[in-house]
This record gives structure tokens, C-alpha cells and sequence, in this order.
């Protein structure tokens, strides 16, 4: 499940380009970007904490936005950052549900390199786009 960052095309903020053969891989691929710019190396967190949670939206751009949005709203509400996950992404009535169980651990400054502090998503050049080899993201995260 592969992500890079993409330089240049945000002066202040970092960008970067997730993909999977699937929603939930390329849900999975964004995830691992958002947390790669919070600490250095993604192998210090441990799957200690299991946390469970729904997310509903419209459509696909929106559900991966609220979706990375709730990964940074842990971190800041229960310092928690996640190594591993468990997704199921549904088309349900007008919309889509995903449920996810994250496995990860709280912040320890003293085990994990710390970069940048992640503050939002932004919706700018924010887009999810079916590819042949499955799905790809562009995303712009406010630090």
C-alpha cells in the first residue's frame, strides 16, 4: 500500500499521493502517509490499543477526509497514533459507511522521532480518482 510525498506543490503545508488496488488499501495507504509525517519511522509505534469506530459520508472523497480527520482528532484528543488497521468500506443507501478497528499506541515523545504536528486536512486539491490498477488520492495536510 503505497503513498509518497509529492514536493512542490505546497509551500507551507506537506502533500502527498496514496494508492491501492482497493478503498480500504488506499485508506489504509493515506493513513500510513498522515502518520509518516507525525513520526519518523512508522515501525516505532506498537499495536497495544485497539480502537473502534464508524464513519459515514456521501462519497468517497469525503469518507477519506472524515476518515483522516478522525485519525488526527485521536491523536490530539488521546494521543493515540495507529500502525495497523482493519477497514470495511460499504455502499449504504445514499452514501457510504466505513468501519475500522485501529491497532496502535499513545505518543511517547521518547520512543517515537517526532516531525510534524498534523492540525487538518485540507480540502484543497483534496481528490480520489479510480485508476486502472485500482485507486489513487491526492491529499494536502495542514501542519
Amino acid at each position: 500500500m503505497p503513498y509518497k510525498f509529492l514536493e512542490g506543490l505546497t509551500m507551507a503545508d506537506i502533500a502527498f499521493e496514496a494508492s491501492g488496488k482497493t478503498l480500504e488499501e488506499l485508506f489504509i495507504s493515506a493513513a500510513d502517509a498522515v502518520t509518516n509525517t507525525q513520526i519518523q519511522d512508522l515501525k516505532e509505534i506498537k499495536t497495544l490499543v485497539d480502537k473502534e469506530f464508524s464513519l459515514e459520508a456521501a462519497d468517497e472523497e469525503k469518507l477519506l477526509h472524515n476518515f483522516l480527520q478522525e485519525l488526527i482528532f485521536l491523536k490530539d484528543s488521546e494521543l493515540l497514533l495507529f500502525r495497523e488497521y482493519e477497514l470495511k468500506i460499504k455502499k449504504a443507501g445514499k452514501g457510504y459507511v466505513l468501519t475500522a478497528k485501529a491497532k496502535g499506541e499513545k505518543l511517547d515523545p521518547k520512543r517515537h522521532t517526532l516531525l510534524a504536528d498534523v492540525k487538518a486536512v485540507s480540502w484543497h486539491m483534496f481528490k480520489i480518482e479510480k485508476i486502472a490498477k485500482g485507486w489513487k488520492a491526492t491529499v494536502i495536510i495542514d501542519v
